[in-house]
This record gives C-alpha cells, sequence and structure tokens, in this order.
C-alpha cells in the first residue's frame, strides 16, 4: 500500500522571535498548494498546541510579510507541554499536557507539523516525535548555536542590529573619551557578540565560551591609551564572565525551561573598569532590538528557503528531520542531531583567529 499523502499541515512559531518567522511561514504557505497541502497556522507556539488555538493560513494571509519582523502567528518561549506550568493554591506546579497535544493534532487532521525554533524548539519537536507525532524543524535563533546547520535564520539580522550600533557609539565614544560597554545577546554561544563586534568595530568582546581576565581588559584599555586612543568599545555577550566568577543574573521565571534569566553583565564590567583605570565608561544594553524589526536581504532569503524545503520534506513524508544550511544547500538533518550539542565558538576558528589578528581582545 502507497503511504499516505501529506494534505494538511500545522506550522507553529516557537520560542523568542525573531526577524525572519514570517519569510518562513510564507516560505512554507506558498508553496503548500502546489503539493495540494493546506496549512493550519497554529498560534502561539506550543502554547496554542496545548490549548487548541489555530487558524487557516491561505496565500492572502501571507501576502506582504516577507519583510516584516515578528511572527503573525504569536509565539512563547514558555509553553513546553512536557513541563507545562500550572498554578494551584498560589503555588506553580509542572504538568504533562503532551495528551492534550495529541488530541488536538487529531481532531484537527494534521497529517504533520512543522515546527520553527531554536534548541528547546527542537528538544520539544524531538520528544513530539518520539510520542509518535510527525514533526519537521526549521532552525531559528538569533544566537546561532543550533548544531547541525551552518547558520539559522535571524542571526545576520540581529548581527546587523549589534554593527550597527557599534558603529553609532564608536563615534560618541570617541568624541567624549569613554569607554562605551555594549550587552548583547548570548547565552551561552558568543556569535552574536563575535560577529556583531568584528563586523562594529569593537575593541574587546567578551563570550561566554571564554571566560574573561579583569586584569587583560584593563590592559588592553591602556595599551590603546599609549597609542593615542583614548576611548575603547567593549561588546560583551549576556552570559560572559569573569575567570572563577559566575553568570550575572536579574531574576529568575520558574514558568521557563531555564528559568534563569541573564542580564546585568555590562554593569559589571563597566563598573570594574571605571574603577580600575579611571575611565569614564557607559553603559548600552540593546536588548530586543536584536529581535525586532524587519530581516535582512540575507535573512530573508535563508528563511524563504527553509520555508520551502520544509514543506518539500513533508511531501516527501521526511519526518523527524530538521532543514539545515550545509555550504550554500538546504539539505535535512535529523532532530536528534540538531539538538545534541550547542554550536560554541571555539578557540580556534577561523573567525577568532582573524579578530585577534586585527587587535581586538577577548580578555584572556
Amino acid at each position: 500500500m502507497a503511504p499516505k499523502k501529506v494534505r494538511r499541515i500545522g506550522i507553529l512559531t516557537g520560542g523568542g522571535d525573531c526577524p525572519g518567522l514570517n519569510a518562513v511561514i510564507r516560505g512554507v504557505t506558498k508553496p503548500a498548494q502546489d503539493y495540494g497541502m493546506n496549512v493550519l497556522g497554529i498560534l502561539d507556539g506550543f502554547e496554542g498546541l496545548v490549548e487548541g488555538r489555530a487558524k487557516e493560513l491561505k496565500n492572502s494571509d501571507v501576502s506582504g510579510i516577507l519583510a516584516q519582523g515578528g511572527t503573525i502567528l504569536g509565539s512563547s518561549n514558555k509553553g513546553d507541554p512536557f513541563h507545562w506550568p500550572v498554578e494551584k493554591n498560589g503555588k506553580i506546579e509542572i504538568e504533562n499536557r503532551v495528551e492534550a497535544v495529541k488530541r488536538n493534532y487529531e481532531a484537527w487532521n494534521l497529517d504533520t507539523l512543522i515546527a520553527i525554533g531554536g534548541d528547546g524548539t527542537m528538544h520539544i519537536s524531538k520528544e513530539l516525535g518520539e510520542e509518535g507525532l510527525n514533526v519537521i524543524g526549521v532552525p531559528k535563533t538569533i544566537d546561532n548555536d543550533l548544531s547541525a546547520t551552518d547558520l539559522t535564520f535571524g542571526h545576520d539580522s540581529a548581527v546587523y542590529v549589534v554593527a550597527t550600533a557599534l558603529d553609532r557609539l564608536h563615534t560618541t565614544a570617541s568624541s567624549h573619551h569613554r569607554i562605551i560597554v555594549v550587552e548583547v545577546m548570548g547565552r551561552y554561544a558568543g556569535w552574536i557578540a563575535l560577529h556583531g563586534g568584528m563586523a562594529g568595530g569593537a575593541d574587546i568582546i567578551l563570550i561566554p565560551e571564554t571566560p574573561f581576565s579583569w586584569e587583560k581588559i584593563y590592559e588592553k584599555i591602556h595599551k590603546r591609551e599609549l597609542m593615542g586612543k583614548k576611548f575603547s568599545l567593549v561588546c560583551v555577550a549576556e552570559g560572559a564572565k569573569a575567570l572563577g566568577e559566575n553568570m550575572v543574573l536579574k531574576g529568575k521565571d520558574i514558568k521557563r525551561t531555564d528559568p534563569r534569566r541573564l542580564g546585568g553583565i555590562a554593569e559589571v564590567v563597566a563598573r570594574n573598569i571605571e574603577e580600575n583605570t579611571g575611565k569614564e565608561t557607559r553603559v548600552t544594553v540593546l536588548g530586543h532590538l536584536q529581535r525586532g524589526g524587519s530581516p535582512t536581504p540575507f535573512d530573508r532569503i535563508l528563511s524563504t528557503k527553509y520555508g520551502a524545503y520544509a514543506i518539500e520534506l513533508a511531501s516527501k513524508r521526511k519526518f523527524g528531520r530538521m532543514a539545515a544550511l550545509k555550504g550554500s544547500e538546504i539539505k535535512h538533518v535529523s532532530i536528534s542531531e540538531a539538538v545534541a550539542n550547542l554550536k560554541l565558538v571555539q578557540e580556534n576558528t577561523q573567525t577568532v583567529k582573524v579578530a585577534k589578528s586585527v587587535g581586538i581582545s577577548f580578555g584572556i
């Protein structure tokens, strides 16, 4: 007997938003009719999958959204059906809502689910596959920390934001002979700080993978002073930490899979620099500016390719797979492979070596 044709696809966007999500949704929805499929947009990520909230997507729904930031479906980074937070008697308890997911999947007559997201979304997708759902993944994260793909969409757009911010801060830092510390996203992986810092001409880049020495930072600033450079730009990832110290936290959110909320490392770095060098130091935290706004042309193209490839995988019943950029082509890998390890910045990579060769310090 021939395998059942895929006729009905569910699509959701999970985790933090980023530029390019709508381009993927468009890349899935527009080709779907050529395959004889219809698309159901699940609202607010896995929350909608658990709570049964969705809407039909037609070409008219995705017309004009290629350059639009965010996601027309909504998203959430708190809706893990395997660890669902429920308030009972004033306390938060964790429940398993996978059966609700299965009921909605069947009630909607879905043949497959396309999940667009980062590491957390792919972990959930892997587990849903083990529960019997047909899942296909599309890699999204500004952090670029998903293993098994050369690049995730959203990263290029975030790097552009960081680079342009550093361009602007360069002039004011130079004019006032100040140190400016720019905090960027990057919990465990320093790709945004590395790429954004390099593109924006940062003098010091601090990343989570490489604990830094305070003395090396002061030394770099002093060397620039001796060269007549009376200002410096420091680009620090939110997860960076000094040797022998912990990541800086600004709070906890127990409804999230990882409850730690990072933030504040730039203030710590700035305070130490000012106290130990005597240089006036200021802080700029880019925060959600890195997630917002229109995707770069590169991300629009990459996102469209990811979406179109995901629908192709669905047509071939290639479930349990994630679209992945390999060189210049989109291929597919197992979702299990994609979440096996985080993709971290290695000290011996060419990019790090080049950064060091042009005088950028990593505080080591």
